[in-house]
């Protein structure tokens, strides 16, 4: 037997998939060793804290929050949606972190965000939290 799908439609879906990953690992090779099951957040650099703050601090409103601040927010609206953006949450406690958030800063955000997004979303938040400050640890 052949490998070749017996649905027209399944054969497209195979050929654009065998496409498109050809032309991400011409476009980018580093891709080339990128598997699905990947957390996408390693591949991110951890961007340093004098960069965060320009571009998210008070650099252009000097009024306004600062980055560390941002980041926090930003943590309690993902962990509040229900803590399903995995590699966004472990990347914003990276950056919250290099911004001079503390271990008990991230916690406390993500515990209020218990308030309003329930238990289980806070528990899991909680789990990539400790695996993104654990990993910036080792």
């Amino acid at each position: 037997m052949s490998d070749t799908p017996q649905n027209p439609f399944e054969a497209m879906f195979k050929q654009a998939q065998e496409m498109s990953q050809e032309w991400v690992k011409s476009v980018n090779p580093a891709m080339a060793s990128f598997a699905p099951g990947m957390a996408a957040d390693k591949m991110w650099p951890t961007v340093p804290a004098e960069m965060l703050e320009a571009f998210m601090g008070k650099q252009f409103n000097p009024g306004g929050l600062d980055a560390k601040t941002r980041l926090l927010l930003t943590l309690l609206g993902l962990t509040i949606q229900g803590a399903l953006a995995e590699a966004q949450i472990r990347l914003t406690v990276r950056h919250a972190m290099e911004a001079g958030a503390t271990s008990q800063e991230v916690a406390e955000t993500i515990g209020l965000a218990a308030l309003f997004g329930g238990v289980p979303a806070m528990t899991k938040a909680m789990e990539l939290a400790q695996e993104a400050i654990q990993g910036d640890e080792a």
